[in-house]
Protein backbone atom coordinates (compact mmCIF):
# COMPACT_ATOMS: atom_id res chain seq x y z
CA UNK A 1 0.00 0.00 0.00
CA UNK A 2 2.69 2.03 0.61
CA UNK A 3 4.78 1.46 -2.04
CA UNK A 4 1.22 2.74 -4.25
CA UNK A 5 1.42 5.66 -2.88
CA UNK A 6 5.01 6.36 -3.09
CA UNK A 7 4.63 5.47 -6.84
CA UNK A 8 1.40 7.81 -7.29
CA UNK A 9 3.51 10.81 -5.71
CA UNK A 10 6.28 9.89 -7.87
CA UNK A 11 4.04 10.11 -11.02
CA UNK A 12 2.23 13.22 -9.99
CA UNK A 13 6.27 14.92 -9.02
CA UNK A 14 6.79 13.36 -12.66
CA UNK A 15 3.46 15.34 -14.38
CA UNK A 16 3.86 18.28 -12.66
CA UNK A 17 7.38 18.91 -13.61
CA UNK A 18 6.31 17.91 -16.92
CA UNK A 19 3.60 20.37 -16.93
CA UNK A 20 5.76 23.15 -15.85
CA UNK A 21 8.23 22.67 -18.36
CA UNK A 22 6.17 22.46 -20.87
CA UNK A 23 4.37 25.77 -19.55
CA UNK A 24 7.03 27.71 -20.23
CA UNK A 25 7.24 29.90 -23.70
CA UNK A 26 10.67 28.91 -24.58
CA UNK A 27 9.91 25.33 -24.46
CA UNK A 28 6.81 25.22 -26.85
CA UNK A 29 8.41 27.24 -29.53
CA UNK A 30 11.94 25.08 -28.79
CA UNK A 31 9.89 22.63 -30.26
CA UNK A 32 8.38 23.90 -32.71
CA UNK A 33 11.31 25.13 -34.12
CA UNK A 34 12.82 21.96 -33.87
CA UNK A 35 10.09 19.65 -35.90
CA UNK A 36 10.02 22.92 -38.73
CA UNK A 37 13.39 22.40 -38.97
CA UNK A 38 13.33 18.37 -39.82
CA UNK A 39 10.50 19.08 -41.85
CA UNK A 40 12.10 21.57 -43.62
CA UNK A 41 15.40 19.32 -43.94
CA UNK A 42 13.28 16.44 -45.07
CA UNK A 43 11.15 18.18 -47.53
CA UNK A 44 13.43 21.29 -49.14
CA UNK A 45 16.66 20.82 -50.79
CA UNK A 46 19.03 22.83 -49.56
CA UNK A 47 17.42 23.85 -46.18
CA UNK A 48 20.98 21.91 -44.37
CA UNK A 49 23.87 23.40 -46.72
CA UNK A 50 26.73 25.63 -44.29
CA UNK A 51 25.77 28.34 -47.25
CA UNK A 52 21.87 28.82 -46.22
CA UNK A 53 22.21 28.21 -42.53
CA UNK A 54 24.49 30.58 -42.56
CA UNK A 55 22.64 33.01 -44.76
CA UNK A 56 19.58 32.42 -42.64
CA UNK A 57 21.24 34.19 -39.58
CA UNK A 58 22.78 36.56 -40.76
CA UNK A 59 18.96 37.98 -42.14
CA UNK A 60 17.88 37.11 -38.60
CA UNK A 61 20.30 39.50 -37.22
CA UNK A 62 19.43 42.68 -37.24
CA UNK A 63 16.11 42.10 -36.89
CA UNK A 64 16.89 39.99 -33.87
CA UNK A 65 18.81 43.14 -32.63
CA UNK A 66 15.87 45.45 -32.82
CA UNK A 67 13.68 42.50 -31.22
CA UNK A 68 15.63 42.90 -27.83
CA UNK A 69 14.70 46.70 -27.73
CA UNK A 70 11.35 45.81 -28.72
CA UNK A 71 10.88 42.92 -25.99
CA UNK A 72 12.41 45.49 -23.25
CA UNK A 73 9.62 48.20 -24.51
CA UNK A 74 6.84 45.82 -24.46
CA UNK A 75 7.82 44.73 -20.68
CA UNK A 76 6.90 48.25 -19.66
CA UNK A 77 4.12 48.41 -21.30
CA UNK A 78 4.82 50.54 -24.34
CA UNK A 79 5.65 50.07 -27.80
CA UNK A 80 8.16 51.41 -30.43
CA UNK A 81 6.72 51.40 -34.20
CA UNK A 82 9.69 53.37 -35.21
CA UNK A 83 12.86 50.59 -35.10
CA UNK A 84 12.87 50.02 -38.56
CA UNK A 85 13.12 53.90 -39.37
CA UNK A 86 15.76 54.58 -36.89
CA UNK A 87 17.49 51.35 -37.96
CA UNK A 88 17.86 53.23 -41.73
CA UNK A 89 18.43 57.06 -40.27
CA UNK A 90 21.42 55.22 -38.93
CA UNK A 91 22.35 53.33 -41.74
CA UNK A 92 22.06 56.50 -44.02
CA UNK A 93 23.97 59.09 -41.39
CA UNK A 94 26.86 56.57 -41.13
CA UNK A 95 27.46 55.71 -45.15
CA UNK A 96 27.09 59.75 -45.98
CA UNK A 97 29.47 60.54 -43.70
CA UNK A 98 32.02 57.78 -44.28
CA UNK A 99 31.07 58.48 -48.55
CA UNK A 100 32.56 62.26 -47.50
CA UNK A 101 35.74 60.76 -46.04
CA UNK A 102 35.18 61.32 -42.52
CA UNK A 103 36.64 58.34 -40.40
CA UNK A 104 33.83 55.32 -40.64
CA UNK A 105 34.94 55.19 -36.45
CA UNK A 106 33.53 58.18 -36.28
CA UNK A 107 30.54 58.61 -38.76
CA UNK A 108 29.43 55.11 -36.89
CA UNK A 109 29.73 57.23 -34.10
CA UNK A 110 28.01 60.15 -35.07
CA UNK A 111 24.93 57.44 -36.72
CA UNK A 112 24.76 55.80 -32.83
CA UNK A 113 24.60 59.67 -31.08
CA UNK A 114 21.57 60.41 -33.34
CA UNK A 115 20.01 57.53 -32.86
CA UNK A 116 20.73 58.03 -28.74
CA UNK A 117 18.43 61.37 -29.94
CA UNK A 118 16.40 59.61 -31.59
CA UNK A 119 15.23 57.83 -28.42
CA UNK A 120 15.50 60.66 -26.43
CA UNK A 121 13.51 62.81 -28.04
CA UNK A 122 10.27 60.08 -27.99
CA UNK A 123 11.19 59.45 -24.34
CA UNK A 124 10.74 62.96 -23.81
CA UNK A 125 7.04 62.87 -25.46
CA UNK A 126 5.89 60.06 -23.42
CA UNK A 127 7.02 60.77 -20.45
CA UNK A 128 6.78 64.72 -20.09
CA UNK A 129 4.18 65.51 -22.49
CA UNK A 130 2.37 62.10 -21.70
CA UNK A 131 1.74 61.00 -25.26
CA UNK A 132 0.38 57.87 -26.19
CA UNK A 133 3.76 55.86 -27.14
CA UNK A 134 1.89 54.06 -30.04
CA UNK A 135 1.67 57.85 -31.60
CA UNK A 136 4.23 59.10 -30.55
CA UNK A 137 6.92 56.02 -32.02
CA UNK A 138 4.18 56.29 -35.27
CA UNK A 139 5.30 59.80 -35.59
CA UNK A 140 8.91 59.23 -34.98
CA UNK A 141 8.47 56.37 -38.05
CA UNK A 142 7.87 58.84 -40.25
CA UNK A 143 10.17 61.66 -39.25
CA UNK A 144 13.29 59.25 -39.33
CA UNK A 145 12.80 57.46 -42.23
CA UNK A 146 11.74 61.20 -44.15
CA UNK A 147 14.78 62.29 -43.33
CA UNK A 148 17.04 59.25 -44.48
CA UNK A 149 15.23 60.06 -48.11
CA UNK A 150 16.25 63.47 -47.74
CA UNK A 151 19.45 62.93 -46.77
CA UNK A 152 19.87 60.67 -49.86
CA UNK A 153 17.53 61.98 -52.32
CA UNK A 154 16.00 58.56 -52.51
CA UNK A 155 19.03 56.68 -53.86
CA UNK A 156 21.16 54.36 -52.09
CA UNK A 157 24.95 55.77 -51.04
CA UNK A 158 27.76 53.36 -52.11
CA UNK A 159 30.56 53.22 -49.43
CA UNK A 160 33.36 51.70 -51.91
CA UNK A 161 36.34 50.34 -49.72
CA UNK A 162 36.42 51.85 -46.28
CA UNK A 163 37.49 49.82 -44.08
CA UNK A 164 38.20 46.57 -43.95
CA UNK A 165 37.80 45.93 -40.43
CA UNK A 166 34.81 47.72 -40.82
CA UNK A 167 33.35 45.23 -43.49
CA UNK A 168 34.46 42.38 -41.59
CA UNK A 169 31.30 43.33 -38.45
CA UNK A 170 28.64 42.76 -41.13
CA UNK A 171 30.77 40.20 -43.76
CA UNK A 172 33.05 38.29 -41.94
CA UNK A 173 32.82 35.51 -39.68
CA UNK A 174 34.08 33.31 -36.54
CA UNK A 175 34.16 29.85 -36.26
CA UNK A 176 32.00 29.61 -38.79
CA UNK A 177 29.80 31.73 -37.26
CA UNK A 178 28.91 34.82 -39.25
CA UNK A 179 29.63 38.02 -37.30
CA UNK A 180 26.30 40.01 -37.51
CA UNK A 181 24.89 36.70 -35.92
CA UNK A 182 28.14 36.71 -33.02
CA UNK A 183 26.93 39.96 -32.10
CA UNK A 184 23.04 39.31 -31.47
CA UNK A 185 23.95 35.67 -29.70
CA UNK A 186 26.27 38.18 -27.33
CA UNK A 187 23.42 40.94 -26.99
CA UNK A 188 21.18 38.06 -26.34
CA UNK A 189 23.10 36.87 -23.76
CA UNK A 190 24.11 40.27 -21.90
CA UNK A 191 20.44 41.62 -21.93
CA UNK A 192 18.89 38.57 -21.09
CA UNK A 193 20.63 38.32 -17.63
CA UNK A 194 20.32 41.79 -17.00
CA UNK A 195 16.50 41.62 -17.64
CA UNK A 196 16.57 37.82 -15.29
CA UNK A 197 19.07 39.39 -12.71
CA UNK A 198 19.57 43.35 -12.49
CA UNK A 199 17.87 45.23 -10.13
CA UNK A 200 17.38 47.85 -12.44
CA UNK A 201 16.07 46.16 -15.64
CA UNK A 202 13.47 43.90 -13.25
CA UNK A 203 11.90 47.17 -12.34
CA UNK A 204 10.70 47.59 -16.25
CA UNK A 205 8.41 44.34 -15.34
CA UNK A 206 7.31 46.01 -12.18
CA UNK A 207 6.50 49.14 -14.26
CA UNK A 208 4.55 47.13 -17.11
CA UNK A 209 2.72 44.80 -14.55
CA UNK A 210 1.19 47.66 -12.28
CA UNK A 211 3.19 51.51 -13.19
CA UNK A 212 1.14 53.26 -10.58
CA UNK A 213 2.03 50.90 -7.84
CA UNK A 214 5.77 50.86 -9.19
CA UNK A 215 5.33 54.79 -8.82
CA UNK A 216 4.14 54.12 -4.95
CA UNK A 217 6.94 51.98 -4.62
CA UNK A 218 9.75 54.30 -5.58
CA UNK A 219 10.48 53.08 -8.75
CA UNK A 220 11.46 56.29 -10.98
CA UNK A 221 8.99 55.20 -13.87
CA UNK A 222 9.98 57.64 -16.05
CA UNK A 223 13.30 57.40 -16.00
CA UNK A 224 13.23 53.67 -16.43
CA UNK A 225 10.73 54.71 -19.52
CA UNK A 226 13.25 57.30 -20.69
CA UNK A 227 16.35 54.70 -20.71
CA UNK A 228 14.35 52.11 -22.26
CA UNK A 229 13.29 54.02 -25.44
CA UNK A 230 16.79 55.10 -25.39
CA UNK A 231 18.14 51.73 -25.25
CA UNK A 232 15.97 50.70 -28.23
CA UNK A 233 16.54 53.38 -30.55
CA UNK A 234 20.25 52.81 -29.97
CA UNK A 235 19.68 49.12 -30.65
CA UNK A 236 18.04 50.17 -34.10
CA UNK A 237 20.87 52.28 -34.86
CA UNK A 238 23.47 49.25 -34.35
CA UNK A 239 21.45 47.32 -36.23
CA UNK A 240 21.31 49.83 -39.11
CA UNK A 241 25.74 50.39 -39.19
CA UNK A 242 25.90 46.28 -39.16
CA UNK A 243 23.66 46.13 -42.13
CA UNK A 244 25.87 49.65 -44.07
CA UNK A 245 28.71 46.66 -43.37
CA UNK A 246 27.08 44.11 -44.70
CA UNK A 247 26.16 45.41 -48.10
CA UNK A 248 28.93 48.35 -48.24
CA UNK A 249 25.21 50.50 -49.33
CA UNK A 250 23.20 53.25 -47.44
CA UNK A 251 19.84 53.04 -48.51
CA UNK A 252 16.51 55.14 -46.95
CA UNK A 253 14.63 51.38 -47.32
CA UNK A 254 17.02 50.01 -44.69
CA UNK A 255 14.91 48.02 -42.02
CA UNK A 256 10.98 48.53 -43.59
CA UNK A 257 8.52 46.38 -41.99
CA UNK A 258 11.19 45.73 -39.49
CA UNK A 259 8.78 46.93 -36.85
CA UNK A 260 6.63 44.32 -37.77
CA UNK A 261 8.75 41.51 -37.90
CA UNK A 262 10.35 42.56 -34.61
CA UNK A 263 7.13 42.80 -32.42
CA UNK A 264 6.10 39.23 -34.28
CA UNK A 265 9.31 37.83 -32.46
CA UNK A 266 9.13 39.20 -28.82
CA UNK A 267 5.41 38.35 -28.90
CA UNK A 268 5.82 35.07 -29.93
CA UNK A 269 8.28 34.83 -27.39
CA UNK A 270 6.10 35.56 -25.01
CA UNK A 271 6.32 39.18 -24.23
CA UNK A 272 2.63 40.27 -23.69
CA UNK A 273 1.11 43.85 -25.55
CA UNK A 274 -0.11 44.39 -21.98
CA UNK A 275 3.01 44.68 -20.59
CA UNK A 276 5.23 42.57 -17.26
CA UNK A 277 6.10 40.16 -19.27
CA UNK A 278 8.61 38.97 -21.62
CA UNK A 279 12.39 37.33 -21.99
CA UNK A 280 15.04 38.32 -24.43
CA UNK A 281 15.82 34.42 -25.12
CA UNK A 282 11.93 34.06 -26.02
CA UNK A 283 12.22 37.24 -28.46
CA UNK A 284 15.64 35.42 -30.14
CA UNK A 285 13.17 32.06 -30.48
CA UNK A 286 11.15 34.18 -32.00
CA UNK A 287 12.74 35.60 -34.45
CA UNK A 288 14.55 32.69 -35.45
CA UNK A 289 10.98 31.00 -35.90
CA UNK A 290 9.79 33.31 -38.32
CA UNK A 291 13.06 33.62 -40.59
CA UNK A 292 12.76 29.90 -40.72
CA UNK A 293 9.78 30.15 -42.21
CA UNK A 294 10.41 32.89 -44.77
CA UNK A 295 13.37 30.63 -45.66
CA UNK A 296 11.44 27.97 -45.95
CA UNK A 297 9.01 30.28 -48.77
CA UNK A 298 12.20 31.61 -50.33
CA UNK A 299 14.13 27.85 -50.74
CA UNK A 300 10.27 27.24 -52.52
CA UNK A 301 10.23 29.95 -54.58
CA UNK A 302 7.13 31.50 -53.04
CA UNK A 303 7.02 35.29 -54.32
CA UNK A 304 8.59 37.88 -51.65
CA UNK A 305 5.18 39.05 -51.19
CA UNK A 306 3.60 35.80 -49.48
CA UNK A 307 6.57 36.11 -47.22
CA UNK A 308 5.14 39.52 -45.77
CA UNK A 309 1.78 37.92 -45.35
CA UNK A 310 2.94 35.14 -43.84
CA UNK A 311 4.45 37.25 -40.76
CA UNK A 312 1.55 39.29 -40.37
CA UNK A 313 -0.28 36.15 -39.88
CA UNK A 314 2.03 34.85 -37.44
CA UNK A 315 1.93 37.96 -35.67
CA UNK A 316 -1.98 37.65 -35.74
CA UNK A 317 -1.91 34.38 -34.57
CA UNK A 318 0.68 35.49 -31.27
CA UNK A 319 -1.29 38.14 -30.45
CA UNK A 320 -4.13 35.97 -29.90
CA UNK A 321 -1.94 33.30 -28.09
CA UNK A 322 -1.05 36.68 -25.70
CA UNK A 323 -4.89 37.81 -25.38
CA UNK A 324 -5.84 34.20 -24.24
CA UNK A 325 -2.84 33.56 -22.12
CA UNK A 326 -3.66 37.29 -20.28
CA UNK A 327 -6.96 35.98 -19.62
CA UNK A 328 -5.93 32.74 -18.23
CA UNK A 329 -3.40 34.65 -16.44
CA UNK A 330 -6.43 37.05 -14.88
CA UNK A 331 -8.75 33.46 -13.84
Amino acid sequence: MENKIENKVVDNNKSSLLKNIFAIRETSIILIILLLIIAMSIFIPGFMTGSNISTTLVGLSTDGIMAIGMTIVLVIGGIDLSVGSVMALSNVVAGILAAAGINIWISVLVAVLISILSGYIVGIFITKVELNPFITTLAMMSIARGIAYVFTKGSPVSLGNISNVFDAIGQGSVLGIPNPALILFILVIVFDYLMRKSAFFRQTYFIGSNEKAAYLSGINVNRVKMFVYILSAVLSGIAGVITLARFGVATPTAGTSAEMRAIAGAVIGGASLSGGAGTILGALLGILLVALINNALVLLNVSVYWQSLVTGIVLICAVVIDIYANKKRKN
